[in-house]
């Protein structure tokens, strides 16, 4: 996956999904729900037990070409691991040390940030997207202030984030919006019942479709 192409995919898709939790096939089968429900833009996170198997498997379910990234990278040693997992992107908290490397292995990279120094200094790097992270402090408000300086930053606000508040990010010209436990529930962190996630999907996708594509 190229830059541009991450780019267009948080443009179009309008949501991130990210996968977390202590049960590898619960969160597996919750990657796959995602994708063949028509979220197919997902992170999961390293910090995942069993993540990297999570991502070979995943991976191998779903060819070569899905939008398939790993999060939480705060290493080098991360970063060449999650590509060898078969990421096509990487994800990280701030600006660890797995940005530069996630760069050198060919990996668009949405790099957390939250004050103004840190995405001046994510955006000097070359980071394909900021991570707004965590997106609960400052909420839409913030992003908005954020947005006077930084007009050409693409956001992607992740923390706190659920269908109401994607919303008003979504309107205070977020990129795209990255959702984790309010979109999952329980079914990647405790292996409990995925029967609710279909509707979740349904929910979050009527939602994007309120923001078509933006240039922004």
């Amino acid at each position: 996956m190229q830059p541009d192409d991450l780019l267009s995919a948080l443009r179009d898709r309008r949501i991130l999904a990210i996968v977390r939790g202590n049960d590898p096939d619960a969160a597996l089968d919750a990657v796959l729900t995602l994708f063949a429900s028509g979220i197919d833009l997902v992170e999961v996170s390293l910090t995942t037990t069993g993540a990297l198997d999570v991502l070979e498997r995943a991976r191998t379910a779903l060819g070569p070409y899905a939008a398939l990234g790993a999060g939480t990278l705060l290493t080098s040693a991360d970063a060449r691991a999650a590509a060898r997992a078969g990421a096509a992107f990487a994800v990280t908290p701030g600006m660890t040390e797995a940005v530069g490397e996630a760069q050198s292995l060919g990996m668009p990279v949405l790099a957390g940030a939250v004050t103004p120094t840190e995405v001046a200094l994510a955006y000097t790097e070359g980071v394909t997207a900021v991570k707004l992270f965590p997106g609960s402090l400052g909420g839409p408000g913030y992003l908005r202030a954020l947005r006077d300086p930084f007009p050409d930053v693409p956001f992607v606000p992740v923390g706190g984030v659920d269908a109401e508040v994607a919303r008003d990010f979504l309107a205070a010209g977020a990129l795209a919006v990255g959702v984790g436990g309010p979109l999952l529930g329980t079914a990647a962190r405790t292996g409990g019942d995925t029967a609710g996630l279909p509707d979740r999907i349904a929910a979050f996708r009527a939602l994007a479709e309120e923001f078509p594509c933006s240039t922004s």
